[in-house]
């Protein structure tokens, strides 16, 4: 497990396009037969990926965590982007499909993710954030996220946000997740853009050609930078960056946040004026 330390915006300024990319971009999620997982002191989220290929694969807390089990003190919302696969929860066993979602309540000791076809392994993009609760674990397919169509073809920003791990879909204690979903034409996925001082974010892209690219801005709106991204890669935002992409073709991506709040709206806007 890979740890990130917090970062004030005024270093940030400094950064060359390497020390960026090693500070702010996972470029590996999905290693075969391995969970990959970074561990940021931002709102102490964990976020990575599961891919199980000729075995199953067991999350484990590891002497990062200090706990007895992963789920101790967390909670874990998972979004399976492969084949089918299953994860077992303390023995119930929850088929996850493509594109479908499940969380994972604080307290489940036992998590073991499984592909049901070797050849198109399951691919399970996970996000786990500090719990003071425990919340029952309940699977999430699009049927059942709640459904936000935005934006527009004149503005290049055709999309559709599902919200699995959201208040008004279940309940979880901080952690809120989903999937964007950008319609053929158009490659922003916000902008005008925003930051939420009460949480961070991160933002898995995915779903994407082979030489198609995202440029991921971040950074204070009024110092900004950006971060070239390539399919199935992470990158993270701190509470005070912007977190806005334009592609050179659509793309998906799964967003998620934890932090004071879960109040999908509670966004501080920034006007194109402002930005720099």
């Amino acid at each position: 497990m890979k740890i990130l330390y917090a970062h004030h915006p005024d270093d940030v300024k400094q950064y060359t396009t390497e020390k960026l990319r090693e500070q702010f971009l996972m470029e590996k999620v999905f290693v075969e037969d391995q969970i990959e997982l970074a561990y940021s002191h931002v709102d102490r989220i964990i976020y990575g990926g599961a891919k199980p290929v000729s075995k199953a694969l067991s999350l484990d807390a590891g002497k990062e965590l200090a706990a007895k089990y992963f789920l101790e003190r967390r909670e874990l919302g998972a979004i399976n982007i492969g084949g089918a696969g299953t994860i077992t929860c303390d023995g119930e066993v929850y088929e996850i499909g493509p594109k479908e979602g499940i969380y994972i309540g604080r307290g489940t000791k036992e998590v073991v993710f499984r592909s049901l076809d070797p050849a198109n392994p399951a691919k399970f993009y996970l996000n786990s954030c500090p719990a003071h609760t425990s919340y029952p674990t309940v699977k999430v397919g699009l049927e059942k996220a709640l459904a936000r169509p935005l934006g527009e073809a004149a503005t290049m920003n055709k999309r559709t946000i599902y919200q699995f791990i959201h208040p008004d879909v279940l309940e979880s204690c901080q952690l809120s997740m989903g999937m964007t979903v950008l319609e053929e034409g158009s490659g922003w996925n916000t902008m005008p853009c925003h930051t939420h001082e009460r949480r961070m974010e991160v933002y898995f892209y995915f779903d994407m050609a082979e030489d198609t690219r995202v440029f991921h801005l971040m950074g204070k709106p009024e110092e900004t930078r950006h971060i070239v991204i390539s399919n199935e890669q992470a990158v993270l935002s701190p509470s005070w960056s912007i977190h806005a992409g334009i592609g050179t073709r659509r793309y998906t991506f799964v967003w998620g946040m934890c932090g004071e709040n879960q109040d999908f709206d509670d966004m501080d806007h920034v006007a194109m004026k402002d930005l720099r």
